[in-house]
């Protein structure tokens, strides 16, 4: 069964414990490069869609993924209100807005953030 957490210690132990990382999609991610756009600046901002990767399990790909630190990834965390569901005994796990997931602690599992 799914858990639903926005403790940083608890999200941070169960990543650890199944050997994940903290990851920011490549494409979103603000490097800080110049290139693209009118100015020659990324217009992209801040740490971009954060995932948690898992670089030992098989049947992960992660070509797409950039680690990052977790005062990074927790920051964004906070500041897009997310959620993290997970299994305990997986590496199944879904960021997902807090108002989803508390939706869905009610019962209304088609919730969603729109």
């Amino acid at each position: 069964m799914a858990k639903t957490t926005t403790d940083h210690d608890e999200i941070r132990r169960w990543a650890e414990n199944h050997g994940g990382k903290p990851a920011v999609v490549r494409s979103t991610h603000d490097e800080g490069k110049e290139g693209g756009g009118r100015s020659g600046r990324s217009r992209k901002t801040g740490v971009g869609l954060l995932r948690l990767m898992f670089p030992k399990a098989r049947q992960s790909h992660h070509d797409e993924l950039e680690e990052i630190g977790w005062e990074a990834f927790f920051k964004q965390f906070e500041e897009a209100k997310l959620a993290l569901l997970y299994e305990e005994d997986s590496n199944f796990n879904k960021l997902v807005g807090r108002e989803t997931a508390e939706k869905r602690d009610h019962g209304d599992n088609k919730a969603a953030r729109h």
